[in-house]
């Protein structure tokens, strides 16, 4: 008798065992068609046309949300570079960035693959080739909102409050200079990239610059702005925290 109540016991643990590894497989297989094809999602003409640069905004701010929270979006990116490639591509928005490989975009915002135009240089500055592009990319191909995405922590804005001078990065050290003048002290008196208080002061008027510059300097993308056709805002990402602050 112990011996068939001893049998017994193993037959049902073996038995929750092969339900346990059922219940395992089926919460980690690959995902199917349907989700397949919502993760293959991409930027269309038809949404492309019918979206407004308030909603692509919104749709920046709360993938930045996920990207803190570290609940991004699932995709699948192979499928999202086939239908680009076959379909073209209709980005939301277009980003002028630092080069900081902290600040990716696509990353910071939570974006796939032909969601967003991204043109970036070291200290998020504009020149006549970045408003080229630009205004191709709302003129041309239809982005509504254009974001001037500075950083704490900048390494091109500190360059401009030390007064660096290296090579071709000395030209461009001086084009953030505006910024480093019009800011007054922070956390005393120290104008140096030692203060980090008065470096992130620095960006951020630095941000605002080159949105007044993109607003000054192409009449193409001042027009559509008037016209309520795009936005042009300005912004600065936490390189601590990975949080976006809109202005």
């Amino acid at each position: 008798m112990k011996n068939i109540l001893t049998a017994s016991h193993l037959i049902r643990r073996a038995s929750v065992l092969v339900l346990s590894m059922a219940l395992f497989a089926c919460a980690h297989q690959a995902p199917g068609p349907a989700a397949s094809l919502k993760n293959a999602e991409v930027m269309t003409k038809a949404k492309q046309e019918q979206i407004t640069a308030d909603q692509a905004l919104q749709l920046l701010k709360d993938g930045n949300a996920r990207f803190v929270s570290g609940h991004v979006q699932r995709r699948d990116l192979p499928a999202q570079v086939r239908a680009t490639g076959h379909d073209g591509q209709f980005p939301l928005a277009s980003i002028v960035s630092c080069i900081d490989s902290r600040s990716a975009p696509a990353q910071v915002f939570d974006q796939g693959v032909g969601d967003l135009f991204v043109a970036s240089v070291a200290g998020n500055v504009v020149n006549e080739d970045i408003l080229g592009s630009l205004e191709y990319g709302s003129k041309v191909a239809g982005t509504k909102l254009i974001v001037i995405l500075g950083h704490t922590h900048c390494g091109g804005v500190k360059g401009a409050c030390d007064g660096a001078e290296l090579g071709n990065l000395t030209q461009l050290v001086k084009k953030i200079r505006p910024a480093v003048n019009m800011t007054p002290d922070v956390h005393g008196s120290d104008r140096s990239s030692k203060n980090h208080h008065f470096v992130d002061a620095v960006a951020e008027n630095n941000v605002k610059l080159n949105v007044q510059a993109v607003l000054d300097k192409s009449p193409v993308l001042r027009e559509m702005a008037q016209k309520g056709q795009i936005k042009i805002v300005g912004a600065m990402l936490d390189v601590e925290t990975g949080k976006i602050r809109f202005f």
